[in-house]
């Protein structure tokens, strides 16, 4: 009998979402305080003019990325890490597995320790409250990504529409302030980077995200529901998050959303901004990090492996190591987009366009072309000085689609119905 969410299994066509529901959740994932800190490094590197073209097409390549995994996801009802499967094997799925959980965790951790740090501060509450803080908070966010789809839906038509709101009164605010657009068109960059850097910072900060955001997409009724739900969020959502984050640092120097309307004067407005950005994408992130490690460790109990996942990270935020993690798990997001692209090239090239049933094939342990095409473009990304993450999906399929033609290929275990 299923558990909610398939954990293990295809979404069937009765549990399918509408454009509303899917949007509202993807949006939530990626309205991201992070990805305005991110946007912030732009602010101060460019005029108004260039960071507009940067923004734009940096969120088109991972709008992109993400909507064509939409696509597979919504066609074939599986999320990346049951698609490890076919590409990477039962037993080598369990790399992509580990890697997309570990993340998901560390960012739990991240977001767990921030909420708690930042409230502390802008309330002038003692610094003793931030262990509790903490764990409340830990604990707390999991509860809709418990209850599931559902859970992360009705949070997010809550909170994505008042987000939204406090993010252009916020952005109008500071319009005012800088002197409109002649005003911004006046600032002068203070930093320097290249617009490939920049390109690259755009795309790095949701990739990750964008490789998981197939545990929601294979929800969509259609696939044109989901590409658009997943387009919407990773290029317009993410986009909005980057702008706001540099326009921020451009005007007050400061980018975060919620330092921004302490300086503008909206304390109410900034706790209530901090509470429904980290909520919404933290329910997303621990519900990341559940269905990676049902995966991983073949159950279909959800729920458990969800409050198991919040508790881990909750002890990893309470004992500082989320300071440490970071810069490891940014690392981490340049060998997470290849399994993207080898995820793509084999539903395309090895299946067709048409996954089989689960239930209804035996796969090898080890899907070796997978794995090696994998390897090679997490060195390619690694090494390039260029857009990583791209390098990273683009060498995966390149790789994949040549290890394809190979003879070894063909002595490889293919699935079989049993």
């Amino acid at each position: 009998m299923e558990t909610s969410d398939y954990p293990l299994s295809e979404v069937p066509d009765s549990e399918r979402k509408g454009l509303l529901s899917t949007s509202a959740v993807l949006l939530g994932f990626t309205f991201f305080t992070a990805t305005m800190w991110a946007g912030g490094s732009l602010g101060s590197a460019f005029s108004f003019g260039q960071l507009l073209w940067v923004i734009l097409i940096g969120n088109l390549l991972l709008g992109a990325y993400a909507a064509a995994l939409a696509y597979i996801a919504c066609k074939s009802g599986l999320n990346s890490v049951l698609m490890g499967r076919f590409c990477f094997g039962e037993v080598g799925s369990k790399l992509s597995d580990a890697l997309l959980g570990f993340t998901q965790i560390g960012w739990y951790a991240w977001g767990t320790a921030t909420i708690a740090v930042v409230l502390v501060k802008t309330l002038g509450l003692s610094a003793a409250l931030e262990t509790p803080l903490m764990v409340l908070f830990g604990m707390a966010f999991c509860v809709t990504a418990m209850i599931g789809f559902r859970g992360l839906d009705l949070l997010s038509r809550v909170a994505v529409p008042a987000m939204l709101l406090f993010i252009l009164i916020s952005l109008y605010t500071g319009m005012v302030d800088v002197g409109g657009l002649s005003g911004l068109a006046g600032q002068t960059p203070s930093t320097s980077m290249s617009v490939a850097a920049a390109i690259t910072v755009v795309i790095g900060t949701f990739i990750s995200g964008g490789t998981q955001a197939t545990n929601w997409s294979r929800f969509a009724r259609t696939p044109r529901v989901a590409v658009i739900a997943t387009l919407g969020a990773f290029f317009v959502g993410n986009g909005l998050m980057v702008l706001t984050g540099a326009l921020g640092a451009m005007i007050y120097q400061q980018a975060d959303i919620v330092d921004v309307m302490l300086a503008q004067g909206f304390v109410t407005l900034a706790v209530l901004m901090l509470f429904l950005n980290i909520w919404t994408t933290q329910d997303n992130t621990i519900y990341n990090f559940a269905v990676a490690g049902c995966n991983l460790l073949r159950t279909d109990k959800r729920r458990v492996v969800t409050v198991t996942g919040a508790a881990i990270g909750t002890v990893l935020a309470v004992g500082g190591m989320y300071n440490l993690l970071i810069p490891f798990l940014v690392l981490l997001g340049t060998f997470i987009p290849p399994i993207g692209g080898v995820i793509m090239a084999d539903f395309w090239l090895n299946h067709k366009g048409r996954y089989p049933a689960l239930a209804e094939v035996r796969l090898p342990a080890f899907n070796w072309t997978g794995l090696a095409a994998y390897a090679i473009a997490s060195a390619a990304a690694y090494f390039s000085p260029l857009l990583p993450p791209l390098v990273g999906v683009i060498v995966a399929a390149a790789s994949y689609a040549v290890l394809l033609k190979l003879p070894l290929n063909a002595t490889l275990p293919s699935p079989a119905k049993e």
